[in-house]
């Protein structure tokens, strides 16, 4: 990839909407597979009263617009700011309790799991029917478009393809618990061939730092595919 098309897909911009500043990809079609798009705002003739408690509006009662779902709400039932990152605000904006307490689930994901996601972790890759995996460097591109392989080949994978996650997983911890993680397999669609693809990551068997890096970083891409399928669902 040249150095100009890298910095095209991570060039950004501060744009002004109702809703407050954000910064956004300069190319729309650079954009994070993560984000969603700003709701339509209820228009406040539809909403004389708070569509959560039913207060009526007036002079001393004000409606509010959440910026997540973009209902109407009296300032008590919406008068938390917090950050939205998958849409990209620059500062924490007004959000109803409900969806105030879905973006502080998905902060953990910005804050822990992209990081995770961004440093990488090693694995046993194997594309295809191919019949011996390479070890590869698997992590995601800094515009989160891309799922980068590094090893004696590169290959990357953009995420938005990706249409099915499987981790794969092997026996039960003494004394109970969650199988370990020792794997993934995505499907996803090539661009010019037909049919799906497929890819295959394994986490080596040493116990060191490697394995547990491995194993964050599938629990990290596990959690992001969530959110690209919540993506599309929007």
């Amino acid at each position: 990839m040249s150095s100009e098309v890298a910095a095209r897909r991570d060039a950004k911009k501060l744009v002004r909407s109702p809703s407050g500043l954000r910064m956004v990809p300069e190319h729309r079609a650079f954009g994070s597979p993560f984000g969603l798009e700003e709701p339509q705002w209820v228009p406040d003739k539809e909403c004389p009263r708070c569509m959560q408690c039913d207060t009526k509006f007036d002079f001393l009662t004000r409606k509010h617009h959440c910026r997540r779902c973009g209902k109407c709400f009296c300032d008590k039932c919406c008068g938390q700011k917090v950050p939205l990152r998958r849409m990209c605000f620059v500062d924490p904006v007004r959000q109803c309790a409900e969806c105030a307490l879905v973006s502080h689930r998905e902060a953990e994901f910005y804050d822990k799991q992209l990081k995770v996601l961004l440093s990488g972790a090693t694995f046993l890759v194997t594309l295809g029917d191919a019949e011996k995996p390479e070890t590869m460097v698997c992590r995601l591109s800094s515009n989160q478009r891309y799922l980068l392989l590094e090893g004696d080949s590169r290959h990357e994978i953009e995420i938005a393809r990706i249409s099915a996650v499987q981790v794969l997983t092997e026996g039960f911890p003494a004394g109970g618990g969650n199988a370990r993680a020792t794997g993934m397999s995505l499907q996803y669609a090539a661009p010019g061939a037909e049919g799906m693809a497929q890819l295959k990551l394994t986490a080596g068997e040493d116990a060191g730092a490697s394995r547990r890096q491995s194993t964050a970083w599938l629990a990290a891409m596990h959690k992001a595919t969530k959110l690209l399928y919540e993506s599309r669902d929007q």
